[in-house]
């Protein structure tokens, strides 16, 4: 049924594929050429270095003969004694001037500090430098009252030792509801600093503290003043074993007041106090009809640097007093009202000013020499130990307002003006005319304050009406002493007393 059956292949051609034919063909190329060449290395070879083989060493201390050393010093000594203290009295340098490159001798303006807030609305009535002359203090007020005092006032510190100083913010503000009248740092603490208000409290405050910065105060009461506070000033407390120190403060009521700061109760307690009264006046200003236990208001206030119970005071009146803190004076009168017995300080009193006294101030070279400035436009030098004035100024340019002695220059002092300069006097020059006069207020306002840095001798603050505080480099000329220039303070003050 079924067979077998071979049916031969056909085939048919892809629609798609196409037959390709390929051959072999040599690129475009060269042949590639080598050939080998010798590099430009150069031989090297070892040598040996410089250096020696080190030994160990042992250092061993020197003998020394002490009592041949003795010897050899004791020998020299003289000699360069001698030496040295002929070179101090020499005068071979008095008339030295610099030459071209030398350090100039004008006095430079560095920093002009204000406080933005209170700009042109209050003056800077006082300025001190603390311990370490680092920072300076500027008490905010005004001195032209009429009536109450209702100024928002401050006080303000900056410390110049910073990288950067912002001149129109302090670093520390501490606000008053009244004029701040008067500020002093504490002599050994850089972070203590006591004020005077213008309603009559004072005031001692922390710096170190980080809110609460009022450590002590006053208060106001019978022991407080009855009128401004002009003057505050640390001294050493005579009656404590260790080294305190307590606060004194003078003001407009004749009152000499003297505090001791109790940190506890956060008190100033009233330890001792004098009063200035119309019977220390001399006789030739003496008006009939006023009491004697009246009193004289007080402006100004300074201290001996070597008898520290020996003090000076300015008054209104324009008498200077020389006062002592043991004296057994007048008593106040009955309508005074305080806690503790007042009596009068008053030992010696100076020919007067023709005007209130504005400042006195002691050298710190010479026990017998003090400055003084007032209303009449004189500076005046004077002897501790006489009445009348060993040398008189009249500079011209106005009130005087504060007048300062160098810390470093025995014949230096300063003064600031109503025109607005600050003056410098040297002693040892010929003429009495300052040896420089700057301008410390370019917008001339009165300069009512200055103080010399006892740390920092080059720099010098003052404080002006506009509310400005200036920072003045002196210059070398005025921070240098010599022996001879001591010698010549010397002369001028014992003139008179011989």
């Amino acid at each position: 049924m079924f067979t077998n059956e071979s049916l031969e292949p056909v085939e048919f051609k892809s629609s798609w594929k196409k037959e390709r034919i390929l051959s072999d063909a040599e690129a475009q190329t060269g042949e590639l050429q080598t050939s080998g060449v010798g590099c430009q290395s150069f031989f090297c070879h070892d040598e040996g270095t410089q250096t020696e083989d080190e030994s160990d060493q042992r250092l061993t201390m020197a003998q020394v003969d002490e009592g041949h050393l003795l010897q050899c010093l004791l020998s020299v000594e003289p000699l360069i004694a001698r030496s040295l203290s002929n070179n101090a009295k020499s005068r071979a340098f008095e008339d030295y001037e610099r030459g071209v490159g030398e350090e100039a001798t004008s006095v430079t303006c560095v920093h002009t500090l204000t406080h933005s807030e209170l700009s042109g609305e209050l003056q800077v009535t006082s300025v001190s430098w603390n311990a370490t002359g680092s920072t300076v203090a500027a008490a905010f007020g005004r001195f032209d009252h009429e009536d109450w005092c209702t100024h928002r006032a401050a006080v303000g510190t900056w410390n110049l030792d910073r990288r950067t100083v912002k001149e129109d913010k302090p670093d520390t503000v501490i606000d008053s509801a009244c004029c701040v009248m008067c500020l002093e740092f504490h002599p050994e603490n850089p972070a203590w600093l006591v004020g005077g208000n213008f309603n009559g409290e004072v005031l001692v405050w922390d710096l170190s503290q980080e809110d609460d910065l009022l450590l002590a105060t006053s208060g106001i009461g019978d022991d407080a003043h009855r009128e401004p506070v002009t003057r505050v000033h640390w001294i050493r407390d005579s009656s404590s074993k260790k080294k305190r120190y307590s606060v004194i403060s003078i003001g407009g009521d004749g009152k000499i007041l003297v505090w001791k700061v109790d940190q506890k109760k956060g008190r100033l307690k009233l330890q001792d106090g004098f009063v200035v009264m119309a019977q220390s006046l001399p006789r030739s200003m003496k008006v009939r009809g006023v009491r004697g236990d009246k009193e004289i208001g007080v402006t100004s206030l300074a201290f001996s640097h070597e008898d520290p119970d020996t003090f000076l005071v300015g008054s209104e009146s324009g008498c200077i007093f020389r006062c002592s803190m043991h004296a057994k004076g007048s008593p106040a009168g009955s309508h005074i009202m305080s806690s503790i017995p007042l009596r009068s300080p008053v030992t010696f009193t100076f020919n007067p000013h023709h005007g209130p006294v504005h400042a006195v101030d002691c050298s710190r070279f010479h026990r017998h020499a003090f400055v003084s400035s007032g209303q009449d436009q004189c500076l005046r030098v004077y002897n501790l130990l006489q009445a009348q004035p060993v040398l008189t100024i009249e500079p011209g340019k106005g009130y005087l307002f504060s007048a300062c002695w160098s810390p470093v220059n025995p014949t230096v002092f300063a003064a600031v003006t109503e025109s607005g300069h600050l003056l410098l006097y040297d002693l040892s020059s010929a003429n009495l005319v300052p040896t420089h006069t700057v301008e410390a207020s370019p917008a001339k306002q009165p300069v009512f304050c200055l103080q010399f840095n006892s740390k920092q001798h080059q720099l010098l603050a003052t404080g002006d009406g506009g509310g400005s505080v200036r920072v003045f480099k002196l210059s070398k000329d005025l921070v240098s002493s010599t022996a001879h220039k001591l010698e010549q303070l010397e002369n001028l003050i014992n003139t008179g007393t011989e």
